[in-house]
């Protein structure tokens, strides 16, 4: 071989070497994120919160992550053909925001990992075997959402205290529906409160349900649900157009202009799941990963609200409050 085609064969390598390194690099990490509700103004610190933690955490994105996101918009029937798009798409996890998302996802893969963050009881809805030993490809945070209904009903009744006729509004098309709703019903029978149901699932059963309720009903539990937290600020102005007291299940409610909630911080628990979602990328199985619960719970009071509907918070409550809004 002459010395001029071999230093043109070498110099060929050398020019097509940084192109094949390139190419036999690992693609980025793709996380779908899945939700049954939509991208505004109070998802998006929820979302922040998932970004920072990945950050904290070694995973930015754009540099070494990437994310993709589904949006229902609260039509749950969407969700199985969303969580099918991004198993296509070949995602590394798939975040559920919500037990109807996590079950959606859970229908189309037993292979690619789930984190979720949900208010239902995983175990009870046949998402995981067990809290401490989740088993399969699915783990994540259990918000303790659905499991607080006596503790809301103990709280509205409070600020009401001679409530006679409680209703509770819930969505049809949640799985965990019913249980919320049986949690409730046997908090209520426990102190002899009474209770009427109403369902909605579309922005017209929400209007049709106030308007049947505010004639009759002396305050109202709203169920948590994420079509219900899409919704939020139409629930929140029809319970305080129609004076109606109300207690939310969420802090985001609350801070819409609702009257008061409890529930765990969706912050933090969005925070904890991108722990998880980052400690699998790393190669931890999922199946090992216990499902955390919250330890942070907040009682936030909208005084302004009270004042409104002409309601005295009792100094009691106000003193346990985690915030008050004046």
């Amino acid at each position: 071989m002459g010395r001029r085609k071999f230093l043109k064969i070498i110099l060929g390598a050398v020019a097509a070497w940084p192109l094949a390194s390139r190419a036999q690099q690992p693609a980025m990490p793709v996380i779908g994120f899945l939700s049954a509700t939509a991208l505004d103004s109070y998802v998006r610190p929820l979302v922040a919160a998932l970004r920072q933690s990945l950050t904290e955490n070694g995973f930015v994105e754009d540099r070494n992550v990437a994310i993709e996101f589904r949006w229902a918009e609260g039509h749950y029937d969407r969700l199985q053909t969303l969580a099918t798009e991004l198993v296509t798409r070949g995602a590394a996890i798939i975040f559920a925001s919500s037990l109807p998302s996590a079950l959606a996802a859970k229908t189309v893969t037993s292979t690619v990992p789930i984190v979720f963050v949900m208010g239902a009881d995983p175990v009870k809805l046949g998402v995981v075997a067990s809290l401490n030993r989740p088993g399969g490809n699915v783990t994540g945070v259990y918000q303790y959402y659905g499991a607080l209904g006596g503790k809301r009903l103990e709280l509205i009744r409070e600020i009401v205290p001679s409530l006679i006729l409680l209703a509770v509004l819930s969505n049809p098309n949640n799985p965990n529906a019913e249980d919320h709703l049986t949690d409730i019903q046997n908090a209520a029978r426990a102190i002899g409160q009474q209770l009427d149901v109403f369902h909605a699932s579309s922005e017209s059963d929400i209007d049709a349900a106030f308007a049947n309720l505010r004639h009759r009903d002396g305050a109202l539990l709203v169920a948590d649900d994420p079509f219900f937290g899409l919704h939020r600020d139409q629930i929140v102005g029809l319970a305080n157009r129609n004076a109606i007291p109300t207690i939310y299940y969420q802090r985001e409610f609350a801070l819409a202009g609702g009257l008061l909630s409890y529930g765990s911080s969706s912050v933090d628990n969005y925070r904890q799941a991108g722990i998880y979602a980052a400690r699998i990328l790393r190669g931890d199985s999922p199946s090992d990963l216990p499902v955390l619960q919250p330890t942070k719970f907040e009682l936030v009071i909208n005084r302004k609200t009270a004042r409104t509907l002409g309601l005295n918070v009792p100094a009691s409550l106000i003193a346990r409050a985690d915030e008050v809004i004046e």
